[in-house]
């Protein structure tokens, strides 16, 4: 299927694809470095300097949040259809989408703020995943259910006058071993 995308998509994609010949491609071998060598000395989580040096250099093409459309706070945010190529491009290399703050589960995440936190809590946890300076986890799976099918989920949220009480047990929790991570955002039902 061929799709008639705007000259602002194509501009992107071009400068996207510029991008990734200039600095994410060349970098490869840096990036894979740096992780063995945080393995070595015991902690793969800890943040590459290479991602934090082309952070920067992502934000000044322009190339920044580009998975949030209809956003104020991410104006130059794509709708689902002309993100996805943009997702094919920074998906051949495994670092890329974090490089333009695209990865999850960050953007999962920063929709479910963007669409359904009040304004304090955007400002206080959205603004600074959108600038890229926290990481956020989604803590879904659970150790006794199949919690990839969102209806097995076990873990209970109940309103307790201003409070809601979760009980439960998460597994896995995307996200959550980053030292960077300063929300999480947990999967219930009430």
């Amino acid at each position: 299927m061929n799709f008639d995308y705007t000259d602002k998509v194509k501009d992107m994609r071009e400068r996207l694809l510029a991008f990734m010949d200039e600095h994410i491609y060349p970098n490869e071998a840096r990036f894979f470095g740096e992780i063995a060598a945080n393995r070595a000395k015991g902690n793969a989580w800890i943040p590459t300097t290479i991602i934090e040096e082309l952070k920067p250099k992502a934000q000044a093409a322009g190339l920044w949040n580009l998975f949030l459309p209809r956003s104020p706070r991410a104006p130059q945010g794509l709708s689902n259809l002309e993100y996805a190529p943009m997702c094919e491009i920074m998906g051949r290399v495994p670092f890329a989408a974090e490089v333009f703050n695209c990865s999850a589960p960050d953007t999962g995440n920063m929709e479910t703020f963007e669409r359904y936190a009040s304004e304090e809590l955007k400002d206080q946890w959205l603004e600074p995943l959108l600038r890229g300076e926290i990481r956020s986890a989604f803590l879904m799976t659970e150790p006794d259910v199949a919690s990839s099918d969102a209806t097995n989920i076990e873990c209970s949220i109940e309103r307790d006058g201003n409070e809601y009480v979760i009980n439960g047990r998460k597994w896995w929790s995307s996200g959550a071993g980053d030292p960077r991570c300063a929300v999480y955002i947990v999967m219930g039902k009430s």
